[in-house]
């Protein structure tokens, strides 16, 4: 398994509609595979909702504030990771 590529950070979760707000800091595209890890927790999912100002996007860049659809909770202060 090569290495890890961080490309965001939780800033917000939003329980209710289990999404979590990701702090870009490289690009992310519906479809990804993405891993979101805080401490000991860790699990993977796929991006299949990606949204910037509640408008549906294809792909976020770097710097973007990209909320994403999960399936399990996400703490704030998670870092997310592109799965391999």
């Amino acid at each position: 398994m090569g290495e890890e590529k961080q490309v965001g950070t939780v800033t917000h979760w939003y329980d209710k509609l289990g999404v979590a707000v990701v702090k870009l800091s490289g690009k992310l595209s519906k479809g990804d595979s993405i891993k979101v890890k805080r401490g000991d927790e860790e699990f993977e999912d796929t991006v299949a909702s990606l949204q910037i100002d509640r408008t549906d996007v294809a792909s976020a860049k770097k710097g973007d504030d990209a909320a994403i659809k999960l399936s399990q909770r996400a703490k704030e202060g998670s870092a997310v990771f592109l799965a391999d």
